[in-house]
């Protein structure tokens, strides 16, 4: 045996990735509530800028597959401005709106007054929460709802736990995402649009160059699609598979509770 494993040693503390920097959990926490803290009043004007408005296509997309009933009960994590609760809420479901960062729900409840969705008719509810640690019991939703939120997330295997434990039996999860592109023309293209311009246009509309930049950051950190699913099918979700758009751009990942 050797000497030096019998012995033990200190692995030092943890650590996760901010970008391309591995830093603690808690300063990851602190770090990515500042980026939004900073671009939340913006968000959805660099949503349009950096996508050209096909982020909007996207999430169409998405609440199609979602397939959101009248009088379900709808989790959307991460759900800061409202851009898919107010598509579900319009099919009829109840919508929680959650997210970490207040100054993104702020954003969110204030846009929800000027289209006149009702917060009294239970329609449409905004909270501040943590994925990693919900503040709701467990089977209390019928779908489980996070859009280009779930790379943010400092351990991503406790948010999908409690996903899982939060939704019904029979409960639906969908997860929209950037991931990697596999289409070699676009990925080249991407790329150098995401490195170079990207930043800049995140200085010309919301003065932030750096959290744009970290947002690509962690884009290229997020695990590959296949490597996802893996992760959401340990969480114990059951017939779980993803939807390439764009050759990967972004996914749509699914998976049921049974």
């Amino acid at each position: 045996m050797n000497d030096t494993a019998s012995a033990g040693t200190d692995p030092g503390p943890e650590t996760v990735s901010f970008g391309y920097e591995d830093v603690t959990p808690e300063e990851k926490t602190r770090r990515v509530g500042a980026v939004f803290t900073s671009v939340a009043e913006k968000y959805d004007i660099m949503n349009d800028a950096m996508s050209a408005g096909m982020h909007r296509l996207w999430k169409d997309r998405f609440v199609r597959r979602v397939k959101p009933q009248p009088g379900e009960q709808v989790l959307d994590m991460a759900g800061g401005t409202g851009d898919i609760a107010f598509r579900m809420v319009a099919r009829g479901a109840h919508v929680t709106v959650a997210d970490i960062n207040q100054e993104m729900l702020d954003v969110g409840a204030e846009r929800a007054v000027e289209r006149g969705s009702s917060e009294d008719e239970g329609s449409l509810v905004f909270t501040c929460q943590n994925a990693e640690e919900v503040e709701f019991a467990s089977s209390t939703f019928d779908a489980y709802t996070i859009a280009f939120g779930i790379r943010n997330v400092t351990h991503i295997d406790r948010a999908l736990a409690e996903a899982h434990r939060v939704l019904r039996p029979g409960g639906r999860f969908f997860c929209l995402e950037f991931s990697t592109v596999e289409w070699s023309g676009l990925k080249q293209a991407y790329d150098l649009y995401s490195d170079q311009l990207l930043p800049r246009l995140g200085q010309v509309i919301a003065g932030d160059a750096d959290s744009y930049r970290y947002l690509v950051e962690s884009i290229r950190k997020f695990p590959r699609m296949a490597d996802f699913e893996k992760m959401i099918a340990k969480a114990g979700f059951m017939n779980t598979r993803f939807e390439p758009i764009m050759g990967g751009l972004v996914a749509i990942h699914s998976g049921w509770k049974v």
